[in-house]
């Protein structure tokens, strides 16, 4: 007779090892350093031709938002349970938006070199943007409100 043993099945997600979290937060705020030198110089290196000189006009807002991350990503580095991390996460949620909706009113882009006009895709994306922003916020919302419930303390 054969018998079949039963382990418990346990999660190998990478993200429950608190080790490779705090590279992830690292590498996070890496890049986020680096688009902050890239927004900053952008327009000085005259790589991209259909940014305008109006994209001067969100650098702060864009470096603001980029900061912030940087900031939570640090934080995260010593605190970073479920509940905070969601919390947290609205916060960036909600300036991310706050410079999607900047991006869209100043609209530094100009396509009229180009055979196709882009102006309207572009608007659309920037929607699109704004509407995956509002839904990861709900998402966080309901992982917020799940954490506080489960009176979780470390990260899930």
């Amino acid at each position: 007779m054969t018998t079949t043993e039963i382990r418990p099945v346990t999660d190998p997600k990478p993200s429950q090892q608190p080790a490779i979290r705090r590279f992830g937060y690292l590498v996070a705020i890496a890049v986020n350093f680096g688009l902050i030198a890239v927004a900053n110089n952008i327009l000085e290196w005259d790589i991209v031709p259909f940014l305008t000189s109006d994209f001067s006009r969100l650098v702060g807002f864009i470096s603001l938002s980029l900061g912030l991350t940087i900031a939570a990503n640090t934080i995260y580095l010593v605190f970073d349970p479920p509940w905070f991390k969601s919390l947290s996460q609205i916060g960036l949620f909600l300036v991310s938006l706050a410079v999607t909706i900047r991006i869209y009113q100043v609209f530094p882009f100009d396509f009229s070199s180009f055979d196709f006009d882009w102006s309207v895709m572009t608007r659309w994306l920037l929607i699109i943007a704004m509407a995956g922003t509002c839904i990861g916020m709900l998402a966080e919302a309901a992982k917020l409100v799940r954490a506080v419930l489960r009176g979780q303390q470390t990260p899930a």
